[in-house]
């Protein structure tokens, strides 16, 4: 893998992921682009404990634009678009209309009992591929593994930045679930908190007997075998028993590690083909392309390590051909899920349309 940073004409960093090392990075952005935006204000909810990010700047940002106007796309002669080589494997870049950077402004008083301070962190985004019309689902295993590089690189380099607590990488697919930009990419948060489930999860780790509780859930459900959609030596895919959502698959590795850095070549190689083929199970269920989030859960950077296992938790808002999931008053008012679908079913329905 070639790894090679280069600068947006605002002065964001950009990085490409080449499979050759005789790519040819040294094409320039000559684009005329606003200041970048001050890094948004957080505000502390005594009520929840929780911190929440204020980023009016992000109203502006681009919103599914035509295909021919895709700032994902590489440029060409006519049109400069964020990544400025003409063609690209994979690139890395900071968010233009960031939740969290290290660009400060001036932060008052919220009044009331919120605290304030700056959204300090950093927010990146990932191009799968140079091919606007493609999806994860459909990457060559060899693609997934220099994606997985990008990721694992990232994590290592956002953890180190001064006030990142995480390292989150995400990918939102789909008009239903609310992307703003139709190319294949995700996102890479480096928060200055620790997150909400995250702290959750860790939580009721500390507080379990025995092993590990990822690690035990992960074996209950190997044992059990019923909500297993795709397994192979180094990673078992799963619909959980108390799944919140409509098709819900959490893909853990057998082998604790803190987060993406710590896979091995062999895990990072063993991922890809069982995950594209749970994606294109989803795909596959009503024959329309499914609307997800998938998320990957990483160990904090400073704390509770040794308890947290990483594992990627992947789910669809689409419970039947032309129906989908709304987060109704008990979820969205009380964080209290009630699923249409049973999770044995789930599991069977994506098991028939496995490709493995």
């Amino acid at each position: 893998m070639k790894r090679t940073i280069t600068h947006l004409a605002d002065g964001r960093e950009l990085i490409y992921f080449d499979r050759r090392d005789d790519a040819d990075r040294s094409a320039i952005d000559r684009r005329a682009l606003d200041p970048r935006p001050v890094a948004s204000e957080l505000r502390y909810d005594p009520l929840t404990e929780e911190w929440i990010a204020m980023a009016g700047h992000r109203q502006t940002r681009t919103f599914l634009p035509p295909a021919d106007e895709c700032p994902l796309c590489p440029s060409t002669e006519t049109r400069s678009s964020e990544i400025p080589a003409p063609d690209y494997d994979v690139v890395v870049f900071e968010n233009r209309f960031p939740s969290f950077s290290g660009n400060f402004g001036t932060y008052g008083e919220a009044g009331g009992l919120s605290e304030v301070r700056p959204g300090v962190g950093r927010c990146e985004v990932v191009c799968f591929t140079s091919e606007h019309s493609s999806s994860f689902s459909r990457l060559s295993d060899e693609q997934v593994g220099l994606v997985m590089e990008a990721w694992a690189d990232r994590t290592a380099e956002l953890s180190a930045i001064e006030g990142v607590e995480q390292v989150f990488c995400f990918e939102n697919r789909g008009e239903e679930i609310g992307i703003t930009l139709p190319h294949p990419h995700g996102q890479i948060y480096a928060y200055p908190y620790v997150t909400p489930r995250t702290k959750l999860q860790l939580g009721a780790a500390s507080r379990h007997r025995g092993g590990n509780l990822f690690a035990d859930v992960l074996a209950a459900e190997r044992a059990a075998g019923v909500r297993v959609v795709a397994a192979n030596e180094l990673w078992t895919a799963f619909v959980p028993a108390a799944a919140r959502w409509p098709f819900e698959v959490h893909v853990y590795p057998h082998r604790q590690t803190p987060d993406l850095a710590a896979l091995t070549e062999e895990e990072r190689a063993a991922f890809a083909p069982l995950y594209t083929s749970v994606l294109r199970a989803l795909d596959g269920l009503f024959g329309v392309a499914m609307p997800y989030i998938s998320a990957w859960h990483q160990a904090p950077v400073r704390q509770d390590r040794d308890l947290a296992y990483l594992h990627l938790e992947l789910f669809s808002i689409r419970r039947a051909p032309g129906k989908l999931k709304y987060l109704a008053g008990s979820e969205s008012a009380m964080g209290a899920f009630v699923n249409d679908v049973l999770p044995e079913e789930a599991a069977r329905m994506l098991r028939s349309q496995v490709d493995l």
